[in-house]
């Protein structure tokens, strides 16, 4: 380890023993097994089933009402409730998918890309130019797929604190900032690495949401009728 590259190579091979990261030649001499699942998982959690859902039922484009997010907050404000539960169920269900029946029929190692495959593409959908939602429920299914206990334990925690706060953003923060704890004590520390990735993205897509909440600014979550944001 002379060369300047030698610390970081030996760091990152710490992380990925702790982790149980799959090592990247895996991936480069298995791609004809990795390949297909990644993008079969990319494209399932590309599907926008806010928009699609909205659009079926003559609401419109979702993406021009409120916060133009086509997730299932969105679709509570102007969809309703019966839209907004459906597109929760099948934005988390793309994630089970994606994470359970890789892990299930090709090994954990491709199940660890198919699951972060997933959530890019709901956050970053080709059919939509790239701009998706902000992968919460996708999030909560890959958890579910990965590890039940630590899945119900993070949509337990989103649950809550939605219901305590009424702020769904504040929810996902809370709920994604502390699932690597549940993937590492109730799964696996390849189930928490693939958290903390993720939690990462779905932080990054929140920085707007993070603003208002701090400012005040938020938008609360209301069942009763259509949200005015």
């Amino acid at each position: 380890m002379d060369d300047g590259a030698g610390p970081i190579i030996y760091y990152w091979g710490v992380i990925e023993a702790t982790f149980n990261i799959p090592d990247w030649k895996n991936l480069v001499y298995g791609w004809q097994v990795f390949v297909p699942w990644i993008a079969g998982a990319y494209l399932l959690g590309s599907i926008p089933f806010g928009l699609l859902f909205t659009r079926l039922a003559g609401t419109g484009d979702i993406r021009r009402m409120g916060s133009g997010n086509i997730g299932a907050t969105n679709v509570l404000r102007f969809g309703g409730k019966g839209l907004a539960a459906l597109t929760l169920l099948c934005d988390a269900g793309k994630g089970f998918v994606a994470a359970w029946l890789p892990f299930l029929l090709a090994g954990p190692d491709v199940a660890y890309f198919t699951a972060i495959a997933a959530v890019l593409g709901h956050i970053f959908p080709p059919w939509l130019k790239f701009r998706g939602g902000k992968g919460v429920a996708t999030f909560l299914g890959v958890m579910l797929g990965l590890s039940w206990k630590a899945g119900i334990i993070t949509l337990a925690v989103w649950l809550i604190v939605a219901l305590a706060f009424r702020y769904s953003s504040l929810a996902a923060l809370v709920a994604v900032a502390l699932a690597p704890l549940f993937g590492w004590f109730l799964g696996s520390p390849q189930v928490a690495s693939i958290a903390i990735i993720l939690a990462v993205l779905v932080w990054a897509k929140h920085a707007t949401n993070i603003r208002r909440l701090l400012s005040g600014e938020e938008g609360r979550i209301r069942l009763g009728s259509a949200d005015e944001r």
